[in-house]
Parts: C-alpha cells; sequence; structure tokens
C-alpha cells in the first residue's frame, strides 16, 4: 500500500475509532505514533532511534508553547464560576415578566437567557442543562408544544459556541493561524443574527398556530408591584420618572412612607432613582461612545512644533558614522555605490518635507455619519421619551428586575468583548479580567461556596487538559497525514474538479455538515479543517469568512441525530414523557435555520467582515 493510501486509511480509522467511543485525543496521539513509525521507518534503523518520537515531543512542547491557548482555561473557569454560582433563576424570571406580552412569552424569554448566556458561559452543556432545569418543565405546564419547547432550548444553548467570547474560535484561531481579536469581531453580527432568526421562527409559529404556545394567565403574568411604590404614584405622580425626581428633590412626603414596617430612607429613593435612569444613561453612553471612537479616536496627536525641529534634526544627524556602519556591515557584500545611496534614503527619511507636506492629513468621517448619527440619535430620544411617559409602577418594576438581574453579568461581558475588540488588551488579559468578574458576581450574589468553587476550578482543569490533548493528537495526527501524502492527495483530487470558489464552499462546508452528525465539534475543527485550510489561498476565500461559516455550520453538529449532544443534555434532565425523538424532532427546525443564516453570510459577506475591517482595517 502507498504512503498517501495510507493516509486515507488513517483519516477513515479515525472517524470510525472515535464512533466507537474512544478517546478523541489519545485516538489521534495513537493513529499518528502507528503510522508515523511506518513513515519514518528505515531499514537497520533502531526502533528507539524512529523520528516519530522526535516529532511527538516537537508536537507536545509546541502545544504547550502556544500562547493563544492561555485564554482558553481563564475563559472555561469564568463560565464555570457562573454555572456554579446559579445567576440564571433571576435573569430568567425578569426577562420572561418584560415579555409577557409578547407571542410565546416563555420561549422568547428561554432563548434570550439561552443567548445571553450562553455569550457568558460559552458552554453548551451547562445552558442547555440549567434552562432544562429552570424552563421546561414550565413551558410543558403552560402547555407549549413539546417541539417548541425542546428545541428553543437546545438551539438556543449552542449559541454559546459562536458567540464570543468563544472557546471553539479560539480552538480554530490556533489551528488556522489566525487572530482571535479578528474572529472575535467577525463572529460577532453572525452570532446575533442566528439567535434573531431563531427568535422570528419562535414568534411567527406562534402567530400562525397559537395553540402550540397558549397565554399564561394573568397571575403568572402580574408584575408584583411593592407598596410602597403605589403608594410614592399616590403621593406624587402615576408616572414613575417624574414622581422619583420630585421625591429626590422634595423627600418629605416619601420618607413619611413605609416599607417593612419601616420608613423610606433617602438613600432607597435615590437608589430607585437610579434604577429608572438606567435606560438613559445606557442610551447616552452607547451615543458617547460611538461619538468617541468614529470622530474623536482616530485624530492624530498633533506633534509640537519643538518636536518637529528636533525630529528634522534627528533625520540630518542620520548620516552620522554608527548608521554607516551599521548598513555596511550588513550589506558587505553589495557594491560601494549602493552602501552610499542608503544612507541618502535614511536622510530622505527624515525630511521634514516627507512628515509635513506629504503626510496625509486626517480628514474626519464621511458627512453621513453625521446625518446617520443624528437621525439615530432623535430615533432614540423619541424611544425613551415614549418609554418614560408611559412608564407606571409595574414597567418601572421590570426594570429594577432587569437591572438588578442582568445588569451585572451583562456589563461584565461588554467589558471582556469591548477590551479584546477595541485593542486595550489581548484576549488572555480579557479572560483573565472576565474570570476575575465572575468571582466576584458569584460573591456579591452569595451562592458560591468553597465546594461549588473546588468543583469549578476541577472542571476547568479537566476541560483544559482535554482541549491541550486534543492540539497534541491533532498536531502529530496532521503532520503524519501530510508526510504519508494524504494531504497532497486531497489537494490534487479537489483541484482536479476545477471547482469554482463557491463550489468548493459548497463541497466543504456540506462535508463539515456531514461531518457534524457523527462527530463533535472538537473532532472536526482540529482534524478536518486542517486539510481545507491550505486550499483556500488557491480559490481566494478568506480564511476569516471561511470560518466564520464553518462556525454557524458547527451549530447543527450539536442539534443533527445521531451524536446530537444538546438533546442528550436536555433528556437528561427532562420529564420521562419526553421521548428523544421528540427533542429530535424540535430541533430539526434550527437545522435549518442554520443553513438559511449560512447561505446569507455567504450573499452578503459584510455581515462578517465588516466589523473586523472595520476596526482594523482590510
Amino acid at each position: 500500500m502507498s504512503d498517501p493510501a495510507l493516509g486515507l486509511l488513517m483519516l477513515g480509522l479515525i472517524v470510525v475509532v472515535i464512533m466507537l467511543g474512544f478517546p478523541t485525543a489519545f485516538t489521534l496521539m495513537g493513529l499518528g505514533m502507528f503510522f508515523g513509525f511506518f513513515a519514518y521507518y528505515r531499514a537497520g534503523e533502531a526502533w528507539a532511534d524512529n523520528h516519530i518520537f522526535d516529532l511527538m515531543v516537537q508536537r507536545t512542547y509546541g502545544a504547550m508553547t502556544n500562547d493563544v491557548l492561555i485564554s482558553i482555561p481563564l475563559f472555561v473557569l469564568m463560565g464555570y464560576v457562573m454555572e456554579r454560582g446559579a445567576l440564571v433563576d433571576k435573569m430568567f424570571y425578569s426577562i420572561q415578566l418584560a415579555f409577557r406580552r409578547v407571542p410565546a412569552s416563555l420561549a422568547v424569554a428561554t432563548l434570550i437567557v439561552c443567548t445571553f448566556w450562553g455569550i457568558a458561559s460559552g458552554l453548551v452543556g451547562a445552558v442547555v442543562v440549567l434552562m432544562g432545569v429552570i424552563a421546561f418543565n414550565p413551558m410543558l405546564k403552560a402547555g407549549y408544544d413539546v417541539k417548541l419547547a425542546s428545541g428553543v432550548i437546545t438551539a438556543g444553548g449552542t449559541l454559546g459556541i459562536l458567540i464570543p467570547p468563544s472557546v471553539m474560535i479560539i480552538v480554530y484561531a490556533a489551528v488556522a493561524g489566525q487572530s482571535v481579536v479578528k474572529l472575535y469581531a467577525a463572529a460577532m453580527f453572525p452570532g446575533f443574527f442566528l439567535a434573531f432568526l431563531y427568535l422570528v421562527y419562535i414568534i411567527g409559529w406562534a402567530l400562525l398556530n397559537p395553540k402550540i404556545a397558549p397565554k399564561l394567565p394573568e397571575s403568572e403574568t402580574r408584575v408584583p408591584v411593592r407598596p410602597w411604590i403605589a403608594d410614592l404614584q399616590q403621593a406624587y405622580s402615576h408616572r414613575m420618572l417624574p414622581a422619583l425626581l420630585t421625591a429626590a428633590v422634595a423627600p418629605s412626603r416619601a420618607m413619611a412612607l413605609t416599607m417593612d414596617g419601616a420608613r423610606i430612607s433617602y438613600g432607597t429613593i435615590l437608589k430607585n432613582l437610579g434604577f429608572a435612569l438606567v435606560p438613559l444613561i445606557l442610551a447616552l453612553s452607547t451615543l458617547w461612545a460611538s461619538w468617541w471612537y468614529v470622530v474623536i479616536h482616530p485624530q492624530p496627536d498633533t506633534p509640537a512644533p519643538a518636536a518637529i525641529t528636533e525630529r528634522v534634526q534627528s533625520g540630518d544627524a542620520s548620516k552620522s558614522e554608527p548608521a554607516e556602519e551599521k548598513l555596511e556591515e550588513l550589506g558587505s557584500s553589495q557594491s560601494g555605490s549602493s552602501q552610499e545611496s542608503e544612507p541618502e534614503t535614511l536622510q530622505q527619511m527624515g525630511n521634514a518635507e516627507l512628515q509635513t507636506s506629504n503626510a496625509p492629513a486626517y480628514t474626519g468621517p464621511s458627512p453621513e455619519f453625521y446625518t446617520y448619527f443624528a437621525f439615530t440619535a432623535a430615533i432614540i430620544l423619541l424611544l425613551l421619551f415614549y418609554y418614560y411617559w408611559t412608564m407606571g409602577a409595574e414597567q418601572f418594576e421590570v426594570l429594577r428586575l432587569l437591572t438588578s438581574s442582568v445588569m451585572p453579568l451583562g456589563l461584565l461581558t461588554a467589558v471582556v468583548l469591548a477590551v479584546i475588540l477595541l485593542g486595550i488588551t489581548t484576549a488572555t488579559e480579557s479572560a483573565a479580567v472576565g474570570a476575575a468578574g465572575a468571582f466576584l458576581l458569584a460573591f456579591q450574589a452569595r451562592t458560591l461556596d468553597w465546594k461549588r468553587t473546588k468543583e469549578a476550578v476541577f472542571l476547568t482543569a479537566k476541560t483544559t487538559s482535554m482541549v491541550c490533548w486534543l492540539f497534541v493528537g491533532s498536531a502529530l495526527f496532521s503532520a503524519v497525514f501530510a508526510i504519508l501524502g494524504g494531504q497532497a492527495l486531497l489537494e490534487s483530487w479537489v483541484l482536479s474538479l476545477n471547482l469554482t470558489p463557491l463550489q468548493f464552499m459548497i463541497l466543504s462546508q456540506a462535508i463539515i455538515f456531514i461531518l457534524g452528525w457523527p462527530l463533535e465539534w472538537t473532532e472536526i475543527i482540529v482534524i478536518f479543517v486542517p486539510i481545507f485550510l491550505p486550499m483556500l489561498k488557491h480559490f481566494g476565500i478568506d480564511p476569516i469568512l471561511w470560518g466564520v461559516l464553518v462556525f454557524v455550520n458547527l451549530q447543527a453538529a450539536f442539534l443533527s441525530p445521531p451524536v446530537a449532544m444538546s438533546a442528550f443534555y436536555l433528556k437528561g434532565v427532562a420529564p420521562k414523557h419526553v421521548t428523544l425523538n421528540q427533542i429530535f424532532a424540535g430541533m430539526m427546525p434550527y437545522m435549518v435555520i442554520v443553513i438559511i443564516c449560512m447561505m446569507l453570510m455567504y450573499i452578503w459577506p459584510g455581515l462578517t467582515l465588516w466589523l473586523p475591517n472595520y476596526l482594523y482595517g482590510n
């Protein structure tokens, strides 16, 4: 059997052995060592001198020194701390009250919590299990269709591996040699767009067939209003913002009210006024941050005249002997005329004319930006005016619940993503910020004890070691596969088909989609994605666009039987009368939505590439 045939046999065996249940990482290493021994075998050579052992050491050391992988344990720790800290119960209750008048409100709230919690934790199994415990039984008791209830939990729970910060993106970045930051920016909009398509499907199905999601009884949608809030309305105004503002200015009547047998303090009035002002503060902060990043941040710092003069003089001084000696030493094999021309080039680089007249001047953003910004600001202010004009006691209580349950986690997630995307910190440093913030949130909620902390740390170590051994195994497997000629054979076969870039894109994504049925995303990323990566340059396909398409495609890996892990996660906490086939049937429409999302991403590449191109250039 020829070496390329051995490579293809090696590739087929890995799929069979993994499907038999053997550990992926050690299967990769075992097959790599076995086939690599024959690839490096030389007659008369001692078996201990075979180069496969050197390759094994090199690949292991390469995985240990890979800086990209350092952020994985920190992001995983962040997710496990929040999952063990049980911070999701209040969030689901407050979001369910906020969307109580929307069709299929429980399913909508479940999807929003799954998306938000998946972003914060990035753990598919944890999100599906948590939402299965919290939301599955309430939906079934409310008369929701089993397919709707199971589908929204399993599909929403998988969004955590797509929307940053995601461990899958980090793994792909390490395999493909791409920037984690650019991949995070590229996956941002497609992730939220896929969640939006899920939301449209749920609400549309509920509108077409109301029987699948009956309206909740009035007792479950009534917002509990604290008695002193109702008394505050009677004392000042039925609109909460004017009432709280007036109470803050003239607090005598408000401080005469009682709450739990005690008088209301002035601090309580200011605290509730802060809750009421949260939408206004968020809107103004968002507008100011957009203005700062687009208008103020790109402006170059204007050097002082003295600094310019000093720079010109230093440019003239570039003709000094040390510069010529260094150039002569580096280019000693060149002619004397070329050696003399290089200092002149340095002199021109320090010329004041080039630094002043030829430098491109900053012209600011396009005029359309100011029009769009003014229009957006006007719309936001009108919406805020309408919201505060109609905000009564119930709306205020919902806002308070949302602020106290969603705001801390939302701020932590926003900070972690912002410091990465804006280039303030590296992915590893932002992961450390996220892990520290998760501990603070859990301690503030008083839900994280020593036992749960040990569990979170142990699970983090277990997950991280699995990922790192996967990298060692996949690096060894890929190297042996390339040495045997399997990679070259597959590339020549694909190139012989004379495919267009679109046809290659469809072929590669279809293969990954089919591989998602028997395999998990980890095996697909570390084994099969490296086979396609060298071909992208030939077809002129952006590896970032192709990678994000793979991320969206791998959503189907959690939703496609027989290995659909989301279904098994949910089945473990579902009532006994819910069958696995019902859960599978509920997931099928979401696989179609994944394909639709991929088609729209290819038709409209700006959905994926606009943000990284805007932040970091093309």
